[in-house]
């Protein structure tokens, strides 16, 4: 499922490359990639507008038996969507020194009761490679 994020993030022109892809029972029910400059919109990372398209096709907010793989650690906002929306694991590749909100910087799942499972580094030089290549063709 990692592979398809990657994919995913690696088309990305004009947004930080970043993907999710939201899975239950081994099937994927939602993708996305960040669009915040597309949309004009600062809650366009690709978590949560993930999270918003699993959440529409199941018909519920909590996602409790579903996975989700992210092409890098996710920010303390998206972070906070992952664990209020039930996800019951994610898989980042990236780890966010300065932003990453599930072990990086801070870990948000210390402030409460949360049962999230984070697994991070999975095809960690793969994603770093894609974020690299985008800051380097900014500067």
């Amino acid at each position: 499922m990692m592979e398809r994020a990657i994919e995913l993030a690696k088309n990305i022109n004009t947004e930080i490359p970043v993907a999710a892809v939201i899975v239950k029972n081994g099937g994927i029910i939602s993708c996305a990639v960040n669009s915040k400059e597309k949309d004009s919109d600062v809650t366009a990372h690709a978590e949560i507008l993930a999270i918003r398209e699993a959440e529409k096709k199941l018909g519920n907010w909590r996602l409790e038996d579903c996975e989700m793989y992210v092409t890098l650690e996710p920010c303390p906002m998206c972070a906070w969507a992952i664990i209020q929306s039930r996800l019951k694991a994610v898989y980042f590749g990236s780890y966010d020194l300065q932003y990453g909100a599930l072990g990086s910087k801070i870990d948000l799942r210390k402030l409460c009761n949360s049962k999230l499972k984070v697994y991070g580094g999975i095809m960690e030089e793969k994603c770093d490679i894609i974020l690299k290549r985008f800051f380097q063709e900014m500067r």
